[in-house]
């Protein structure tokens, strides 16, 4: 009987990885072709997977909550209409070696001590959590593993060698065998202490989801990592306020696109990245990057409650039409769960609109491993003095904060604050008679 095998997809250039969050089918269901199979999750986006063939479900290989390598089959499609079994003998020794594999990984999880990763203030990837799950690695162990990846992260490699180590006792430590005459080495810093939390009858808990674990993971990571400096800058968005009003109704019936702020805010800080690229970059170890592609994130808020960053890749070579595209198509993928995962990859500088909740001014965390990010408030109308030939007078100006938080490792307040002003100017030099 003929059969195919659903393997788990590709999901990225960085995605070696992902954890089966749902299962729509269960073995003996017919599908058609292009039903839903499953749900998977990475670090970055969920995904449905939906089946490239007609048949009936013969076997599932993973539970929910597996993390399977790409490449892995997850599940095996009859061809044939019904699962008669085998018809000539024996399934291939590859098949039968993959279900003693699968049910080898189960049982080792399920044997191993479980482990709170909450205990630990470090950020790890799925990857590494479940090789420490496997191998039985504590917190403290995991802790104590020097990182060689980006940002001192563990990675699978270096938990791999830590495990070799122990396992041929290396990893032990060799205090006792130190020179008496060694200056004792620098106590490590104190693991920081959570503070203990009550909790009363009328309260209610609620456990986070995946995604808000991840968020969380990596904020504290951030603040961690990057020394945040915030510089604020007060920008004259009349002539973009007036333009917008003036012509948003041409620009939809000519584009198809409903025009907003965001797609201006970009233009203009892609803009202030090619002129200075020392914002638009990554800091590794002693090492800067300075990043080629100017490839912007816009941080989306989800129904759901949670926050996710889309990237616009090569943003500085759009024109506004472009750019406007980009903005609504990755929002609404956003919004809808559709986003791929090389939608939200590659990022190298990210703007996050606290305006969109009527919010004039925020100081934003870092989206590792960038170096700044740009928060943009509400657009607000105010008097203002305004200089004009005859003297000054008292106008009403419709008026925006911008606010950079920066990597102050490697942005100075020289370049952040020149960086920030020169977004500024770019829109309040916006053109009122500016062609569509």
């Amino acid at each position: 009987m003929s059969t195919f095998e659903i393997l788990m997809p590709k999901m990225g250039e960085s995605v070696e990885e992902a954890t089966i969050t749902k299962w729509f089918v269960s073995v003996g269901d017919k599908i058609e072709e292009d039903d839903v199979l499953l749900e998977i999750a990475t670090d970055k986006v969920d995904s449905e997977i939906p089946s490239p063939v007609e048949g009936i479900v013969k076997e599932i290989l993973y539970e929910t909550d597996a993390l399977v390598p790409v490449g892995k089959p997850v599940a095996i499609i009859s061809l044939e209409g019904e699962d008669g079994g085998s018809d000539d003998g024996a399934e291939p020794a590859a098949t039968a070696e993959v279900e003693k594999s699968v049910e080898a990984a189960v049982e080792e999880t399920a044997s191993a001590p479980a482990q709170d990763f909450a205990e630990s203030d470090k950020f790890y990837s799925p990857l590494v959590k479940s090789i420490a799950k496997e191998e039985g690695v504590s917190v403290q162990e995991l802790d104590s593993i020097k990182g060689t990846g980006q940002n001192n992260r563990v990675t699978k490699n270096d938990i791999l060698a830590f495990v070799s180590d122990k396992t041929s006792g290396s990893a032990a430590p060799k205090a006792a065998s130190a020179p008496k005459a060694s200056p004792a080495p620098t106590p490590a810093a104190a693991p920081i202490q959570r503070p203990p939390v009550s909790v009363s009858g009328e309260d209610e808990i609620v456990q986070m989801d995946r995604m808000r674990k991840i968020i969380a993971d990596h904020m504290v990571m951030s603040k961690q990592v990057s020394p945040h400096v915030t510089a604020v800058v007060e920008v004259d968005m009349t002539n973009i306020v007036l333009w917008r009003n003036k012509n948003k109704a041409a620009y939809q019936e000519k584009y198809g696109e409903k025009i907003t702020f965001t797609p201006i805010f970009f233009e203009a800080t892609a803009k202030a990245l090619r002129d200075f690229p020392g914002v638009n970059a990554s800091v590794d170890g002693d090492n800067i990057i300075y990043r080629k592609n100017v490839n912007i994130g816009m941080a989306v808020a989800l129904p759901s409650g949670n926050l996710i960053v889309p990237v616009i890749k090569q943003a500085d070579y759009k024109n506004l039409a472009g750019l406007t595209s980009d903005v609504n198509r990755l929002a609404g993928l956003a919004r809808n769960n559709k986003l791929a995962p090389d939608d939200i990859q590659g990022g190298t500088f990210t703007i996050t609109n606290f305006g969109s909740f009527k919010n004039i001014i925020g100081t934003p965390i870092i989206n590792q491993p960038q170096v700044a990010i740009l928060a943009v408030g509400a657009i607000e109308k105010k008097p203002a003095v305004i200089e004009t030939p005859t003297g000054d007078v008292i106008g009403i100006r419709h008026k925006m904060f911008l606010s950079l938080s920066y990597d102050h490792r490697i942005v100075d307040g020289s370049l952040g604050g020149n960086f920030l002003r020169r977004i500024g100017d770019y829109l309040e030099q916006f053109d009122i008679d500016r062609a569509l």
